[in-house]
């Protein structure tokens, strides 16, 4: 969160526009108190795109396999006493 003076806000009024609605979020001040808030409507969000990454990634034939003794150790889980 960033915050401007009134006078800046008037000037780039635009490019703050465009910024708050990539996300972020701006307080207009007005003599150092603030006194507004530039936000993104909610719900203002751009549609997905279903099956962008289409044969770009590859699932391993083991990905579900059993993870290995060191790996459980890494997750903080002891490889003799799994629940079953």
């Amino acid at each position: 969160m960033r915050t401007i003076n009134i006078h800046e806000a008037k000037t780039h009024l635009s490019r703050l526009v465009e910024d708050a609605a990539a996300g972020d979020e701006i307080v207009i001040a007005k003599a150092g108190r603030p006194v507004a808030r530039l936000v993104a409507l909610a719900g203002q969000t751009r549609a997905r795109k279903i099956g962008v990454l289409k044969g770009k990634l590859a699932v391993p034939e083991n990905f579900d396999a059993p993870l290995s003794g060191d790996t459980l150790r890494d997750f903080g889980i002891d490889p003799l006493h799994q629940p079953t």
